[in-house]
């Protein structure tokens, strides 16, 4: 691992712990507000939870505890929110980092998370930490400028491997930021916390551990990430050199240059496959992660502390396998292949959910065995679809291409900056993440969870079966000579 790569994944580490550690509290968060902000039935949180018990309530009537379920909705509503900020900011953000260097724009947007936990940490009012979250999912930029860093300093040969880490670290983060959360959550703040006098949040512990871990990141940085942009890697230089005495081999031996438009072309329109592609799988895919705790609270009356250690074991077996597998056979099996096993892995998942809720009453323990088979195929997936998919967009825009008349490089692609073009490959997946869970939902309570895992798996494979173009090649190839 390379100087940059060892530092964008100490920061993508702190970031994403900083990410994950209020994940668990949404809900207990919300049950805080709701008995803080009872006594207002005209107050924000108030006409929220109407609108959602509402919403909710034509769909589904639970025989107990309706308001549990509503907060529960309402948590995923927030995190649906957080991927629709993320679809709208990601390709300015992308496209910022083109223009002004991605060290400068990474910068910018910490400020951004530091404010939000700022506002976190102070917030009093369910509308103040809505706020906190708009923030939040408007500064995120952490992840996809690490995309882009990464692909700066690596080649088309190394890129995949680099970019398992990002995986690898999401898998760490999402293993031990939740538990950590939840743990500081459990302590009481300090004295010099309410000595001030001045209101905090029920959760500044992890509100503040959460601002300590980003100012660190911020702090690291500064100090020790170097600007990438435009600094190609040494092997891609040769690239381009080998691709210009290749032209003139060519011309000499009166051969033809494939044309710039022609790759340019190409590559757009494999950019957009990727980018459908990656909306559709995320759109289905976060759809079963969110309804995944209704279903073990539903069937099996899990507490929060069970389906923290399933969630728990997926991260782990997930890390594992970016660790172990993926970053190997990526380079043998191609970026399109291993994705398609992941969405595969998915759909097989899918087929084992879809059978469990007709095992629950008279076979209990095949109905664990059955979530558990589940719960391995999802670390698969997790392991596999979305750093594969990210790694084959990230070699469209390596647009190292040579002018047929003059042998020299020439200049990338406005749509083919790294910056813009995953940006805008993020932004696709987002979206899918904000839809999916709400549709999700909808039909878990409509049609219940048989057949909306049923209809998810038949998605899922049908994604897969239409992988063609995907799998066919491993890369686009930038100039050649015939």
């Amino acid at each position: 691992m390379g100087k940059v790569e060892r530092v964008v994944f100490l920061s993508l580490v702190l970031d994403l712990f900083a990410f994950t550690i209020p994940l668990p509290l949404f809900p207990r968060i919300i049950e805080w507000y709701t008995k803080r902000e009872s006594s207002n039935p005209n107050g924000f949180l108030s006409r929220t939870l109407y609108t959602v018990s509402t919403a909710r309530s034509l769909l589904y009537k639970p025989t107990s505890n309706p308001q549990r379920w509503d907060i529960v909705l309402l948590g995923g509503l927030m995190g649906s929110v957080f991927s629709a900020l993320q679809w709208f900011i990601s390709p300015h953000i992308g496209s910022l980092s083109d223009k002004y260097g991605r060290k400068r724009v990474l910068l910018i947007t910490m400020i951004g998370n530091l404010l939000s936990a700022v506002v976190w940490l102070q917030s009093t009012s369910f509308a103040s930490y809505l706020l906190s979250r708009v923030i939040g999912g408007l500064s995120e930029g952490n992840v996809q400028l690490a995309i882009a860093i990464l692909s700066d300093v690596t080649t088309p040969e190394t890129r995949a491997k680099a970019l398992a880490h990002v995986g690898i670290a999401f898998a760490i983060c999402f293993c031990i930021g939740p538990p950590i959360g939840a743990y500081f959550a459990s302590r009481p703040l300090p004295s010099s916390f309410t000595a001030s006098g001045i209101e905090l949040n029920v959760y500044a512990g992890p509100a503040a551990l959460t601002l300590v871990l980003l100012a660190l990141e911020t702090v690291f940085l500064v100090f020790a990430l170097p600007e990438t942009r435009g600094k190609a890697a040494t092997a891609q230089k040769a690239a381009v050199n080998g691709a210009t005495n290749g032209h003139a081999n060519g011309k000499a031996n009166g051969t033809t240059q494939t044309s710039r438009q022609e790759t340019v072309t190409e590559r757009l329109k494999m950019l957009k496959t990727l980018q459908r592609l990656h909306f559709l799988f995320l759109g289905v895919f976060s759809g079963v992660e969110f309804t995944l705790t209704f279903l073990t609270f539903d069937l099996f009356d899990w507490n929060n502390k069970q389906n923290g250690a399933l969630i728990g074991s997926i991260g782990i077996i997930s890390a594992l396998l970016q660790g172990g597998y993926v970053r190997r056979a990526m380079s043998k099996v191609g970026e399109g292949v291993m994705a398609k096993r992941g969405i595969s892995s998915c759909a097989m998942g899918l087929i084992f959910l879809t059978i469990l809720p007709h095992m629950v009453a008279n076979h209990a323990t095949i109905a664990i065995r059955l979530l558990q088979a589940a719960a391995v195929c999802m670390a698969m997936t997790s392991a596999t679809v979305v750093n594969s998919l990210t790694a084959y967009a990230s070699l469209q825009c390596d647009d190292v291409t040579v002018d047929p008349d003059t042998g020299k490089a020439v200049e990338e692609h406005p749509e083919l900056a790294k910056g813009k073009a995953l940006g805008k490959f993020r932004s696709s997946g987002q979206l899918g993440r904000a839809i999916g869970p709400l549709l999700a939902c909808a039909s878990y309570w409509t049609f219940g969870p048989s057949l909306t895992y049923a209809v998810s798996a038949v998605a899922m494979f049908a994604l897969s079966a239409g992988m063609k173009s995907v799998t066919k090649r491993r890369t686009v190839i930038p100039a050649k000579t015939q």
